[in-house]
């Protein structure tokens, strides 16, 4: 793709928020080496670090060069947040989580060839005269202070924040500086909300080299429902690592997307042409009750993180919750995912074979406090067995009703599984 074709695209699809250094198409029209820093403050990414990470795959994708910058040494510090200081990781604790960072960048970008650095290497080697002289000095107390989350912490007094959190920008500026004296990085990518640091860099190295450099960052997502951006600080982290947020999990995640959010997500987190993207928006406002639009964005991103077959069994899985095939048509592995991936109890087949009741089944699963509650919901029609509405409270499960041991009960949205 033609670097200008690209940046046209990059505004389109929601990409960029802010630019620095140019605008985009004169950022981009030289091929750059471009890099994103990531703290491993936790042992696996989670989708609020997936918008700059996408963005540094469509600049990969059309003939730049890649860095990801696993903070081993800045992820010792953290990042000043809004409330508390961070905790501070050892060492032996950050080489655990960069290690699996690392493997899931890897899975992200496929085939893009790109390089993985921790700044541990070289902040560790960075000597207090060394920092304060060559780095210190470019900046102000004046300036910093006046950073917007800096300031709302020194306004309250119980929320100080300390000299180690006040420093980490100026770190941060250092790689800047240290990756184009060493590798030539001229871009650095990040985060909306990164870009006070970002620019720090971009200044630092203006200031010491007489070079120019780049950025660009990209939309801080936000959790529609609380206003509240995706991650571990906020405690509403949706994990790329399938032991914490499993792949069914996660695809339902997308699938219930809101109709007012989908385009701009499909937009931003999926790699499909903008053509194609506006026929599925065009489809799914004929027919929105098909939830068109979300079915393409769940099956796009989870392909991209968790591959083709667990996006295919997510979608297999999804399309029997919602009553379009049938249980019985799933192969062993997919019921075996539905088992794993969807909650629900384990009950003993002796239990099915004495003909355990179908109101003990829903409260077994979650989906009723109390039998007479169970029954109460039969009764108005409100709970499903495998799909088909629930006739009688009386009703009793049989093992016809497993399929590969896998029973799934509904309640409204509310789906649980009972296995054998």
């Amino acid at each position: 793709m033609r670097q200008k074709n690209l940046a046209k695209e990059l505004k389109a699809r929601g990409l960029i928020e802010h630019e620095g250094g140019g605008n985009i198409e004169e950022i981009i029209k030289t091929r750059r080496t471009v890099y994103l820093g990531i703290d491993p403050t936790a042992d696996s990414l989670h989708i609020g670090n997936l918008v700059p990470i996408i963005l540094v795959k469509h600049l990969a994708n059309a003939g730049h060069r890649p860095f990801f910058l696993v903070g081993g040494g800045t992820g010792m510090i953290g990042d000043p947040r809004e409330s508390g200081e961070r905790l501070l990781l050892d060492s032996k604790v950050v080489a655990s989580n960069t290690k699996a960072i690392q493997v899931q960048l890897s899975h992200i970008l496929g085939r893009s060839k790109f390089t993985i650095l921790d700044n541990a290497l070289w902040l560790k080697k960075l000597g207090a005269i060394e920092f304060l002289r060559d780095v210190g000095k470019y900046f102000t107390v004046n300036q910093l202070i006046k950073r917007d989350i800096i300031k709302r912490r020194l306004e309250k007094d119980e929320e100080s924040i300390s000299f180690t959190e006040f420093s980490y920008s100026l770190l941060q500026a250092y790689d800047f500086l240290y990756l184009n004296k060493k590798y030539g990085v001229d871009l650095q990518v990040g985060g909306g909300d990164q870009w006070i640091n970002i620019i720090s860099g971009v200044d630092l190295v203006r200031r010491r080299e007489g070079k120019g450099v780049y950025a660009l960052t990209t939309p801080i997502i936000t959790d529609k429902v609380t206003g509240k951006k995706f991650g571990k600080s906020e405690g509403n982290a949706v994990w790329l690592d399938p032991l914490k947020t499993p792949p069914f999990t996660f695809y339902q995640f997308w699938f219930n997307i809101p109709d007012e959010s989908v385009e701009a997500h499909l937009k931003i987190f999926t790699f499909l042409p903008l053509e194609e993207i506006t026929l599925i928006v065009a489809e799914h406002k004929k027919y929105p009750q098909r939830r068109i639009a979300q079915r393409h964005l769940a099956s796009e991103i989870t392909r991209i993180i968790h591959g083709d077959s667990a996006a295919l069994a997510a979608e297999q899985i999804s399309s029997v919750i919602f009553g379009t095939r049938s249980l019985f048509s799933l192969s062993k592995k997919e019921c075996a995912m539905i088992i794993k991936d969807v909650p629900g109890a384990h009950v003993k087949r002796q239990s099915i074979k004495n003909g355990l009741l179908v109101v003990e089944a829903l409260t077994i699963a979650g989906l009723a406090i109390s039998k007479s509650e169970a029954k109460r919901l039969i009764d108005g029609g409100g709970g499903s067995l495998n799909g088909k509405i629930i006739q009688t409270p009386q009703a009793t499960l049989s093992i016809k009703d497993f399929h590969h041991n896998a029973l799934l009960l509904q309640r409204g949205k509310r789906i649980a599984v009972i296995s054998i």
